[in-house]
């Protein structure tokens, strides 16, 4: 069985353990749990029998006025339902092989200070009674709740109402309470185990029982009859199988939450050493802890928040000159960043940089400068509703603009043809780079991949362009892209309704400023070391394609390879 033979495996990727568990739940109410226990057991009494006894039982506390006395249910066709279960298994209907199947009140009680203990669907949640936080009720409310249905150990309760409809759990505790109409108390007959009972309806086949039973969607989540619950037609299979089931379950379920929490584990602690390990980077001897990192990139960039780390930390490197102390020393020649700086105070009075506002020291050849002495922001144009038409030129805002540098126009406005005069100025082209000035992606960087046509650009999209003589577009692309830059960003956010930063904000930041060789250097590893990061982000991508094949061939096996069971 696939499920069994890859369990190690399908538990590594955290999503998977629910879907395990869905699995296992239903493998074990189809019998395929237990069919070696079958083989060494082959002389245990078929459920048939069980289901003889229990009718005979139930009788019997209908004579003894203990449970009322009910019309039959029409006689299930089993045709087609053995087929999916073994030989000595039977089907019933939950009704038949439970003394009661009750709601609680109907009508919301007096509730009080102290008291009997008021229990409600808040109070069950899958598999785990949760009995803690209750409110209380009077005495003689509880007597009159429970005087046909007290709750007891070993009973099942079904939430009926609410978010949670068709949660399930056993009562595990010896506590004395009433229920709210929101829950169905089922007690199972001798014969029938509670956690049998319980896997069966918090299984595949169960929860499509209800989900298919709900009614009055709409008004609110639904609700749950109690009439159509008590007409649920469950496999029951003999009681010592229905025992070997629940303890395999419990087994499994077991080591899907060990091996949840080790994946859990794994994950926090590979993160913690990866963080650690990039801010040693970033403060220390790069070099060196580089080479170190380089050992382990297989094992330590295997998840996707880590290889985004990756990529964020060499974009800080980058800025701090980290990548090219190789090139600098083999490079000593290279005229300074000052000196490019100082051909362009001809033009204009460059600003101050204060002491207060340096992040970290240069090394001698950088410069630090503010970003409105190197470079220029174009804000576009400020669109209204009435500008826009069905068909024309695309006006590209900030859904549009993608992080990989691609534009999605499947949400796009247009304006007329006719008007491309109006805006020569607001043109956006292949190669320009763009930024996120407002709302939740405040700070996204496009850098447009290509040719797309005449587009215009809107007012809250950032357009920006590099002073040349000093910074190259793409190392400003760099810059713009680092932490650096994007946590000043932060610290200058216009908290309003919606956050946004203005151009005046992104002229005062002080940008690090190489000499213009180096940057083309710092723009070569920069490219060079993302595309190492895209291949690792491919390798996470190709495993967690083969292990969601892997889960869909073990759901297949499970839910459409239903063949007959012996």
């Amino acid at each position: 069985m696939k499920l069994l033979q890859h369990f190690k495996e399908l538990t590594v990727r955290p999503k998977n353990a629910q879907e395990l568990k869905g699995l296992i739940l239903q493998l074990a109410i189809q019998g395929k749990l237990t069919a070696n226990w079958r083989e060494e057991n082959p002389d245990v009494e078929p459920a048939s029998e069980l289901l003889k006894r229990i009718k005979e039982e139930k009788k019997q506390l209908v004579k003894d006025k203990k449970i009322r006395n009910e019309k039959p249910y029409s006689e299930i066709n089993k045709r087609n339902l053995t087929k999916k279960v073994p030989l000595r298994w039977d089907f019933n209907y939950i009704r038949d092989i439970s003394s009661v199947v009750t709601c609680g009140m109907a009508s919301t009680p007096k509730y009080t200070e102290t008291g009997r203990i008021f229990l409600s669907a808040k109070n069950v949640k899958p598999f785990t009674f949760k009995p803690e936080k209750h409110k209380f009720v009077s005495e003689e409310t509880y007597q009159k709740i429970i005087k046909n249905s007290k709750p007891e150990k070993g009973d099942l309760l079904l939430t009926r109402v609410g978010a949670g409809i068709g949660e399930a759990c056993v009562i595990d505790q010896d506590i004395d309470f009433a229920f709210y109409v929101s829950l169905t108390l089922i007690k199972p007959m001798k014969g029938i185990d509670s956690k049998y009972m319980l896997y069966w309806l918090s299984s595949k086949d169960g929860i499509k029982k209800v989900l298919d039973n709900i009614y009055g969607k709409g008004v609110s989540q639904g609700n749950l009859n109690v009439n159509q619950v008590r007409q649920f037609v469950m496999p029951i299979p003999p009681l010592e199988e229905q025992k070997e089931i629940v303890n395999v379950v419990e087994t499994l379920f077991k080591e899907v939450a060990q091996l949840e929490q080790l994946t859990a584990e794994r994950i926090n602690l590979k993160e913690d050493f990866v963080t650690s390990a990039l801010n040693q980077l970033t403060t220390n001897n790069a070099n060196q802890e580089w080479t170190f990192l380089q050992d382990h990139f297989k094992s330590f960039f295997n998840e996707i928040t880590n290889i985004k780390k990756l990529r964020e930390t060499v974009l800080q490197l980058a800025v701090q000159g980290k990548l090219t102390a190789d090139w600098r020393a083999n490079h000593p020649d290279t005229e300074d960043a000052s000196i490019s700086l100082e051909r362009i105070k001809t033009e204009k009075k460059l600003q101050t940089v204060k002491e207060e506002e340096i992040p970290f020291k240069l090394n001698s050849s950088w410069e630090w400068a503010k970003f409105i002495d190197v470079a220029k922001l174009r804000h576009g144009h400020q669109f209204r509703n009435y500008d826009f038409v069905e068909e024309g030129i695309p006006v590209i805002k900030i859904g549009q603009c993608k992080s990989d540098g691609t534009l999605d126009f499947s949400k796009c406005n247009y304006i007329d043809p006719n008007r491309k005069a109006e805006f020569e100025n607001d043109l956006i082209f292949k190669g320009h780079l763009l930024m996120a000035l407002t709302g939740g992606t405040l700070g996204k960087v496009t850098r447009v991949d290509k040719d797309y046509g005449i587009l215009v650009q809107n007012y809250r999209v950032g357009n920006f362009f590099a002073d040349e003589r000093v910074i190259t577009l793409d190392f400003l692309n760099v810059i713009l892209e680092s932490e650096l830059f994007q946590s000043l960003v932060r610290e200058k956010i216009n908290q309003n309704a919606q956050p946004n930063i203005g151009k005046d904000s992104i002229e005062k930041i002080v940008m690090p400023i190489p000499p213009l060789e180096e940057q083309k250097a710092i723009v070569e590893k920069v490219n060079a070391l993302m595309g190492l990061c895209d291949s690792l982000a491919q390798e996470v991508q190709q495993s967690q394609e083969h292990s969601a094949q892997l889960m869909q061939s073990v759901l297949r096996e499970v839910f459409e390879g239903e063949k007959e069971v012996v």
